[in-house]
């Protein structure tokens, strides 16, 4: 993790400079709000907050030194961000009189974490640029930065976006994906935002990061859900390792037990392998089409990368807020 750090932080220094002598044509690349106006750009913050990709860099940097599974962490706050009502920091609010948030929702409570890390990083950005840089932004350069301070791609980040004013708890429980989906579950899932069967293949890889309470699989442990290629020993290791977790709500499992903290396409291999962690991981190779891109991706550790880089610019601008829709936080866990 120190090594993927160190040549981390002299890449982004290569590409500040780069990016310096960008010209206009970055521009091009814009996303649509949900009024019809361009508000994505790459470069949005050239002139009003030149530092930010800096600033936001070295406070991830500092926290996945600290602790690696931060890494798979800032991205999932990402993710469960933009999967209820588009990427727009909803999931950072905190429960007020008038609505309560999407903190304690199922899929997230006792779960998402990561939540610090953007205070701190507000709070210098606001000190640097007042009411500038949107929450929902540094959501979205955070989980970029985890990702290549975790050996992964790197890929220019559109911005512009604004924060929402209020959070649905219902809409969490009702939008996220959960861990025992099956196949048709993930995809009306993923097609309700507007995603496609690649996008949710390709963004499943995420969980080539990160761990999952002994509870998420439970089920498999008592022999449901048992999907083709299971691997039977790998599923008594689980079963041993969660033995000791009555309630199973403590114990955490790695995701991807060969390589836990590296982004990298194993996560694929796995699956291959029947060691995937969560039934909605394994199920990927029960049908033909998601299988496919399964495969693929384990024989092509570049083409994982690439797809992944676009997955998750295609999912950065799902609905975002306009001027007109929402605002810059000065607080992310409150509404101004």
């Amino acid at each position: 993790m120190a090594f993927y750090l160190a040549i981390s932080l002299i890449m982004f220094g290569l590409l500040i400079r780069s990016n310096v002598a960008t010209t206009n044509s970055s521009f091009s690349k814009d996303c649509l709000g949900t009024d019809g106006n361009s508000v994505l750009k790459v470069g949005f913050y050239r002139e009003s907050c030149p530092d930010i990709e800096a600033i936001i860099f070295s406070w991830v940097g500092k926290a996945v030194l600290d602790d690696p599974r931060m890494a798979a962490s800032l991205l999932r706050l990402h993710f469960h961000d933009c999967f209820v009502n588009g990427c727009d920091a909803s999931v950072l609010l905190d429960d007020t009189t008038s609505f309560q948030g999407e903190k304690t929702a199922g899929p997230n409570v006792n779960s998402l974490r990561g939540f610090e890390i953007i205070d701190v990083i507000k709070s210098e950005l606001e000190y640097l640029c007042p009411e500038t840089v949107s929450c929902a932004d540094i959501l979205a350069i955070a989980a970029r930065d985890s990702i290549v301070l975790s050996g992964g791609p790197w890929w220019e980040v559109q911005v512009g976006r604004r924060d929402s004013l209020t959070a649905s708890m219902a809409d969490a429980n009702n939008n996220i994906p959960g861990p025992n989906s099956d196949v048709a579950a993930l995809m009306a899932k993923f097609q309700n935002v507007g995603l496609t069967l690649v996008d949710m293949v390709t963004l499943s890889g995420a969980h080539t990061m990160g761990k999952a309470r002994c509870f998420t699989f439970s089920s498999r442990l008592l022999g449901n859900g048992i999907l083709p290629n299971t691997n039977e020993n790998f599923m008594q290791i689980l079963q041993q390792l969660c033995a000791a977790d009555p309630n199973s709500n403590t114990t955490l499992a790695n995701l991807d037990t060969t390589t836990p903290t590296t982004f990298d396409n194993q996560y694929y291999i796995n699956l291959l392998s029947g060691e995937g962690l969560l039934q909605s991981d394994q199920a990927l190779i029960v049908s033909d089409q998601t299988r496919e891109t399964v495969e693929a991706y384990a024989n092509d550790p570049l083409a994982f990368y690439e797809g992944f880089k676009q997955s998750m610019i295609k999912m950065g601008g799902l609905a975002p807020r306009t001027i007109n829709s929402g605002e810059i936080r000065r607080n992310c866990r409150n509404p101004n």
